[in-house]
């Protein structure tokens, strides 16, 4: 893996420590309901979500 692929996965590393963050979290903290569930375990999967994804494709596209 090449040093700009690292440089990507930390990257979204970062990115994932600010948005699981307790003062982000704490926004998300609330009694509304999105489809039946709470907005904070929405955010959290969406979170969660979208950084498997994204760890995947770099994985998957930058392999060498």
């Amino acid at each position: 893996m090449k040093k700009r692929h690292k440089q990507k996965l930390v990257i979204l590393s970062i990115i994932l420590f600010v948005m699981l963050n307790a003062p982000i979290l704490f926004l998300f903290n609330s009694s509304e309901m999105l489809w039946g569930i709470p907005l904070i375990y929405v955010y959290f999967f969406m979170v969660w979500f979208s950084s498997s994804l994204l760890s995947f494709l770099i994985f998957k596209r930058f392999d060498e």
